[in-house]
């Protein structure tokens, strides 16, 4: 018997005079700025100079956000290109849709551009920056709260999700109807008070225990040459995959050879990465010395003399 349950919000979006604020937008916007945060602390503690993560942001930001926003697109495609679907709708980001993978892959291209601008090594700036992106995704899952999104299967767990009737998805017939047509009167699953798991939730946390074992693993073992980049890439896609068989959306996804894309795609990413942990570990021993093409670092004076004091977070 549910004795409790997850609101959700009854407005994703208020107005400040004709300017709409989303929920959505807030917490994409939030992430990147503790993003960057994270990532400039971290990346003074490895030699770098503060203001350059924020350079390197410039270009990594917007080629990550298109990136998220064509993965998504691609891998549900009916819901924009369809025979019900309007391709005006890919363009409105707003509401809701960024493939994480899509965002990570552009968004590396971007930090190339802005690091090979800058002299500064990929790998060393990637090293920094993952962790932090890690927790600007647990904040941006609070997006799909708001949207009432993403959410997973009907649950009788205590913490279960209430989702308005409005957002329901559900399979009648075998094919994936989403509102109303969910409803017991249409011949949908769902009972009126049906809860359903916060996937959201469970990715934020999720990322944030991945965060914390990161860290640790880093300060343990000083793992450079873009191994903190990997162990972020086999973390994530740890949960992620357990995540997505309790997911309810992209239901079109699951018959790839009886795995859901999404799924299929975390295992690939996961291999590789674990590959290029071990051959790196084996040809790049230690971390690196410096942090710049040109050989140039950060002395201890100009450190000292930075007004935000560098850490190993």
């Amino acid at each position: 018997m549910i004795t409790a349950t997850i609101p959700s919000p009854a407005n994703g979006v208020w107005h400040i005079g004709p300017f709409p604020l989303r929920g959505y937008a807030l917490c994409i916007i939030l992430g990147i700025v503790v993003a960057i945060w994270i990532g400039e602390k971290r990346w003074q503690a490895r030699g770098g100079t503060l203001g350059e993560v924020q350079d390197v942001a410039l270009w990594a930001v917007p080629f990550g956000l298109v990136g998220a926003r064509l993965y998504h697109v691609a891998t549900d495609w009916e819901k924009y290109f369809g025979s019900d679907g309007s391709p005006v709708d890919a363009l409105y980001v707003w509401h809701g849709g960024l493939g994480i993978w899509g965002g990570v892959g552009l968004g590396a291209v971007g930090a190339w551009i802005g690091a090979r601008r800058k002299g500064i090594r990929l790998l060393p700036m990637l090293d920094a920056l993952a962790p932090g992106v890690l927790v600007a995704q647990a904040i941006g899952r609070w997006g799909n709260w708001f949207n009432q999104e993403l959410y997973g299967r009907p649950t009788d767990l205590p913490w279960g999700l209430e989702i308005d009737e409005d957002h329901w998805q559900c399979l009648v017939d075998g094919v994936q109807t989403s509102g109303k047509y969910c409803g017991t009167a249409f011949g949908g699953p769902y009972a009126d008070g049906t809860v359903f798991h916060p996937t959201y939730l469970y990715e934020c946390l999720w990322n944030l225990a991945a965060f914390a074992l990161i860290i640790w693993l880093e300060r343990r073992y000083r793992l450079g040459h873009g191994r903190v980049m990997a162990v972020y890439v086999m973390a994530y896609t740890l949960g992620r995959g357990w995540i997505e068989y309790i997911r309810v959306d992209n239901v079109q996804l699951e018959d790839v050879l009886g795995l859901r894309f999404n799924v299929w795609t975390s295992i690939v990413l996961f291999v590789l990465a674990a590959a290029y942990f071990v051959w790196s570990l084996r040809n790049r021993p230690g971390r690196e010395e410096d942090v710049y093409v040109d050989g140039r670092a950060t002395t201890p004076d100009e450190v000292a003399e930075d007004t935000r004091p560098a850490s190993d977070l």
